[in-house]
């Protein structure tokens, strides 16, 4: 529907200014219920500031305003939601203690966090059902059909009915060999001698032709059709008997070019968002966390056990480069420096069983992020002997060395760290690090980010 993504985008810069409306409401209401006034101090009016600010932010990451907007399930909808305030509350509290504003009222954040999310959730359940209204209605202002039932048509009629926006309304498939076994065999309206009629009759806008691409004639011959009675012809190329899986599609110049693997990170765009991150966060710990840590840590660790601070080991990186990963030392020294840690390792110190268990031991990880070697954020970076061991037997395990390693990583905060006695559990992770780079977005990161501190607080019984 890209005629109409202009009309949209104002959309979404309409749906923001809604969102701060009420979240200025929702002030005024806190307030209200707190000291009986619609006044707000200075120091409130500040932290309204920094409040719609990094709503603006955080909504407008990984285009989560259309995800919030868009015909998602209700129960997936209301998670992005939640996962945006997660996120804005972790950032706001981040801004709470730079902008000493820490004598507001607890209570009074609480009624305004209470407020807010009940206004922003009420007011997307109200757009859904408009947004269902206007799809479902006469009133929409974009129609199309799609030629074909086989399995290309079946994905795409999939896609356009989960990601549809506000006034696009189907109408229909056309095909002279339909299977009337096919579950769409219902929203059949006809074959392709029906098709003409029916776009004139209906006001359709758009035709989307998904048979194979081998009948020119017939091609040319809906071209002309589309082009004399202002309809949009698009061609949906099915490369299912080639591509078992989703692809993406790039242009270099005027040749398509097809990635079997679908990896966001692929584009430099997006590399240099991530890198950007990586810097600003990695600088922000070793500037400010670091040196308050490293004495206490050096100490205890100088105090058990005979030996150097840091623990120095080869691991394979990006395109499988080798570089030097900096951990603090949580074992006595031994030679054993391949072995992968058990449960109850006797090689493990008493305060380096601690510092694996809240993962203070990774805290020299930030060094080699801010060096390039690693991400906040990625696949984590086996032993060389895994590397060896796992490529042979679990296919997809190299394809997690497309991109840097990471200190934490999706397969680390969805329950899939420690120990790796058998194939499988490498495989889950394996799994979890692929899905990471086909679904990467910064918001996933500060997410990952966000699940990894909750687990070190709460404890994880697979780190040791």
């Amino acid at each position: 529907m890209n005629k109409y993504r202009h009309y949209y985008s104002f959309n979404r810069v309409l749906l923001l200014f809604l969102d701060v409306t009420l979240i200025a409401f929702a002030f005024k209401l806190s307030n209200l219920i707190r000291y009986g006034s619609l006044e707000l101090d200075h120091q409130y009016n500040i932290f309204f500031v920094l409040f719609a600010l990094v709503w603006w932010i955080v909504s407008g990451f990984s285009n989560f305003v259309v995800r919030i907007d868009s015909f998602l399930p209700i129960d997936k909808r209301f998670s992005n939601l939640i996962n945006v305030f997660m996120m804005h509350a972790l950032i706001l509290a981040s801004c709470i203690v730079i902008f000493n504003l820490e004598e507001l009222s607890r209570l009074l954040l609480l009624y305004t966090y209470l407020s807010t999310a009940l206004l922003i959730g009420f007011s997307r359940l109200i757009l859904f059902q408009v947004n269902r209204y206007f799809t479902n209605s006469d009133m929409a202002h974009t129609r199309y059909v799609i030629v074909g039932t086989g399995p290309a048509a079946a994905s795409l009629h999939q896609t356009l009915s989960n990601n549809d926006e506000i006034g696009t309304k189907f109408m229909g498939f056309f095909d002279d060999e339909a299977d009337m076994s096919n579950p769409y065999s219902s929203q059949l309206q006809g074959g392709l001698d029906d098709l003409k009629d029916y776009c004139l009759q209906h006001s359709i806008d758009e035709i989307y032709y998904t048979k194979p691409l081998t009948d020119s004639a017939q091609i040319n011959e809906l071209t002309e059709f589309a082009n004399d009675n202002f309809i949009y012809l698009r061609l949906v190329p099915d490369f299912s008997a080639m591509v078992k899986k989703d692809v993406n599609v790039y242009f270099y110049h005027n040749i398509p070019m097809l990635s079997v693997r679908n990896e966001p990170l692929e584009l430099a765009s997006n590399r240099v968002v991530k890198r950007i991150f990586d810097v600003v966060f990695s600088l922000s710990v070793i500037l400010l966390i670091f040196p308050i840590l490293f004495p206490i840590i050096a100490l205890l660790i100088k105090l058990e056990s005979k030996g150097p601070i840091f623990f120095k080991q080869l691991r394979p990186g990006k395109k499988n480069r080798l570089f030097v990963c900096y951990k603090f030392r949580t074992m006595r020294v031994n030679n054993n420096t391949e072995l992968q840690a058990t449960k109850n390792d006797p090689r493990i110190t008493r305060f380096g069983a601690i510092m694996r268990k809240t993962s203070l031991d990774e805290l020299p990880q930030f060094f080699n992020v801010l060096l390039g070697d690693m991400s906040v954020v990625g696949p984590r970076p086996n032993l060389v002997s895994q590397l060896d061991q796992y490529s042979k037997v679990i296919s997809k395990y190299k394809t997690r060395h497309f991109v840097t390693p990471g200190i934490t990583g999706y397969a680390q905060v969805s329950g899939f760290r420690g120990e790796t006695k058998e194939v499988h559990l490498m495989e889950k992770r394996v799994e979890y690090d692929v899905m990471y780079m086909a679904k990467w977005s910064l918001m996933m990161d500060m997410k990952i980010i966000f699940l990894t501190v909750w687990n070190m607080i709460k404890g994880e019984k697979n780190a040791y």
